[in-house]
């Protein structure tokens, strides 16, 4: 039946891709000359990092670690300087560099984003921008959304990519739904005009090694299509006792260029994930941020699940295209479609705070869940350049479609005092008697389908004007069918949503460009109410006015904004004691007042830095609860800040050595609500240094260098998560 469902919706959201392609087309006709023939006009298709990864058609590649263009915040190729709000790009040099081996990790360096939140979590990518969690609706590939809810979540590697693009601030005008922080937009790695043989292994502290390949070439003996395939094989131990995995993706493209105007890339993926868990999170406060008087502080490397006893299968696949063709007069036009699929069982302990009945002891629960998602998206484009008088404008339209569904049920079990604890200090593992599991309290299907219309006009004026206007209207359609044993039935909702954007900035010619700016978001709620069903989508604001610098005597971008965002109609839930029921309002309002600041820079040859800095205001405004108006919200650092440093030596005698420092400052947060427990401030050091001759390299990573034990932060007094400890990352690397 599932297949079915996907098929048909596959067929309807190709059949209005097809027609709007078509649509978008014809409406270039006028681009064409007088006499009715179309002149196609050139693409160049960039060569990316030394090692050949290509960049997205137009964008021209991460050199270093300074980034000079982007596609994502304005979904047309923009200079960074130009786009009206802060965007950090992390490239493939920047990732080899550091090593992160997920793509929170990968974060850590990126002004306004707070990274692993819940602690090390080997299924799940954990981070916060601008103070609102972001890993469920602000997550793209390509261009293209990866929505998540509930357990069904999507997984990308950061050796599948060539850069990671993070866009803050609402951008709902363009990629519809999604949180007002902003959104991280991945570019996979694509196939290359030279040919490329990558080979890479490492292994890290905790015994968990790896094996990557990367190659890409000519098809046999074409010339107008080339391949590349990207594999890593992965297995081993994590930060926690007896927790392990074993994980295998392999990533197919195939690129086809007849001519200079045209290219049309297939995009593939295939992972799965077998693994026992691995988590620092879902600890109590008193324990980990401090002492217990009954067991003092929980060991980083406790276990709480049972090895007997801990299931975790995932298989996620994806398939899609790109397509772009330049008519004459420089217009473009695109189509890009992707469906991708996850599927998930897991079957744990988890832990559930102080025990009851000792305690010197951890409660814990039994927790399991089925989980199969759909996510079908597409997204067609029609890009312009023309002048009206003095102004010479960029015009972006476009239709795009997302259709999301997924199938969940969600149990849990043994919540008898006493049954399932377990002493911290001295965990004995093997003799768990597996509890019963309750009538599932979540069992359903969640089905939603949206449709964008949107536009976007670039404005360049006066010898420095820029101008930059937007406007978005969404259709969005909402089923959810309840097979709970207290089953709500089926509930259906519309929803219609106007987002817009305006911006107004000045380039002087010394590479200096202010900025301010106005935007919008919504973002559709996901829990239904027993009694009034799906409530209202939130809602989200911001003022931004920053400035970018990118200087003629030093290959940098530097870049500073102050931003107020103010996000109503949040979801606050309260529980019904009389009928047992959790009830779901859309009442909620957070406001935050912040300012970043950032740098990249190639600074000379062979010194590489980067900066950043955040800080965060950040209050309730409204709540169900009227005693917390003015707090914080829990899990929102207050600051952070971090500085990297890495040199090559340019000298004869270390020619092909590398070293590199970084420092990475996680400020206070809250615990609860009421703001009574306080989370302290973390300062971390990373190092590297690296080694390369000819065609062969071999690096040594640390992360959190001298193994500081901090607790990145809770969700409650129950629900903590402590930060990494000190990681040890060798590698080596060849190409030929």
């Amino acid at each position: 039946m599932k297949t079915t469902k996907n098929t048909h919706a596959l067929r309807l959201a190709l059949a209005c891709g097809t027609a709007a392609i078509a649509l978008l087309a014809s409406a270039s006709a006028f681009a064409q000359d007088a006499d009715g023939a179309t002149r196609l006009e050139e693409i160049r298709v960039e060569q990316g990092d030394p090692n050949g990864s290509a960049a997205e058609t137009g964008v021209e590649p991460v050199r270093g670690i300074v980034a000079k263009s982007t596609r994502s915040g304005m979904k047309s190729t923009t200079a960074l300087t130009e786009v009206p709000q802060s965007v950090t790009v992390v490239g493939r040099e920047q990732i080899d560099d550091q090593s992160p081996q997920k793509i929170d990790e990968a974060l850590r360096y990126v002004a306004g984003v707070s990274t692993s939140t819940y602690g090390t979590d080997a299924d799940t990518d954990w981070f916060f921008i601008r103070g609102f969690q972001a890993e469920q609706t602000g997550v793209f590939l390509d261009g293209l959304s990866l929505f998540q809810t509930g357990f069904g979540t999507f997984l990308v590697d950061p050796f599948f990519l060539e850069r990671i693009e993070v866009i803050k601030g609402p951008s709902s005008v363009l990629y519809g739904s999604g949180n007002p922080g902003g959104f991280v937009n991945m570019i996979s790695k694509r196939p290359t005009e030279e040919p490329l043989r990558y080979v890479e292994t490492g292994i890290n502290s905790f015994g968990n090694g790896y094996l990557g390949l990367d190659f890409s070439d000519k098809l046999g003996s074409s010339d107008v299509m080339s391949y590349r395939v990207t594999g890593k094989i992965s297995g081993g131990g994590w930060q926690t006792d007896h927790a392990k995995d074993f994980r295998g993706t392999i990533a197919p493209s195939l690129t086809w260029s007849p001519d200079d105007a045209t290219s049309l890339t297939i995009l593939s993926s295939y992972q799965n994930i077998d693994l026992t868990h691995t988590s620092t999170g879902f600890l109590p406060y008193v324990g980990t941020v401090v002492d217990s008087p009954n067991f003092g502080r929980i060991p980083r490397d406790f276990f709480y699940g049972d090895p007997d006893f801990d299931t975790y299968e995932r298989q996620q696949a994806m398939i899609g295209y790109e397509f772009e063709h330049s008519f004459d007069n420089n217009w473009t036009v695109r189509q890009n479609v992707r469906y991708a699929n996850v599927s998930l069982h897991e079957d744990a302990l988890y832990a559930n705070g102080p025990s009851l009945v000792d305690p010197t002891k951890i409660a814990r629960y039994r927790f399991a869940h089925d989980t199969d998602v759909g996510l079908l998206t597409v997204d067609n484009q029609l890009e312009g350049e023309f002048a009206t008088g003095a102004l010479q404008h960029s015009l972006l339209v476009g239709l795009d479609y997302r259709h999301y569904n997924i199938d969940q049920v969600q149990a849990t079990g043994g919540f008898v005092p006493g049954d399932l604890d377990i002493d911290p200090q001295n965990p004995v593992y093997g003799n768990v008697v597996l509890p019963g599991l309750f009538d599932p309290y979540a069992d359903n299907e969640f089905k939603r389908d949206q449709v964008g219309i949107y536009a976007q006009d670039q404005i360049k004026f006066g010898g420095g004007w820029i101008a930059t206007l937007n406007g978005r209207y969404d259709f969005v359609s909402t089923k959810i069918d309840d097979r709970t044993a207290a089953a709500l039935g089926s509930t259906d909702t519309d929803n219609g949503k106007f987002t817009w954007r305006t911006a107004l900035a000045y380039e002087f010619s010394n590479g200096l460009t202010p900025y301010v700016s106005y935007s919008t978001s919504f973002n559709p709620a996901t829990s239904v109410d027993p009694d009034n069903g799906l409530p209202d989508p939130d809602v989200g604001r911001q003022w931004e006015a920053g400035v970018k610098y990118q200087p003629d005597f030093m290959d940098a971008i530097f870049t500073a904004a102050y931003f107020d965002i103010t996000r109503e109609n949040v979801v606050k839930s309260e529980f019904d004691g009389k009928r047992f029921l959790t009830r779901y309002y859309a009442i909620g309002e957070v406001d935050v007042r912040g300012f970043e600041a950032s740098a990249q820079a190639n600074v000379t040859e062979g010194l590489k830095a980067i900066a950043a800095f955040t800080y965060l205001d950040m209050k309730v405004v409204k709540d169900l609860r009227p005693e917390l108006v003015g707090n914080t919200p829990v899990q929102v650092p207050d600051l952070t800040a971090s500085f990297w440093l890495d040199y090559s030596f340019q000298n004869d005698a270390l020619s092909g050595l590398s070293v590199a420092a970084g420092v990475r400052h996680v400020g206070k947060s809250w615990a609860d609500d009421a703001n009574t427990l306080r989370v302290p401030s973390a300062t971390l050091v990373d190092a590297a240094i690296r080694y390369e001759k000819d065609n062969w390299s071999v690096a040594l990573n640390a992360s959190n260098l001298f193994d500081k034990r901090y607790v990145a932060s809770c969700q409650s007094a129950v629900s903590c998560g402590y930060g990494a400890g000190r990681t040890f990352m060798l590698k080596a690397s060849t190409s030929f």
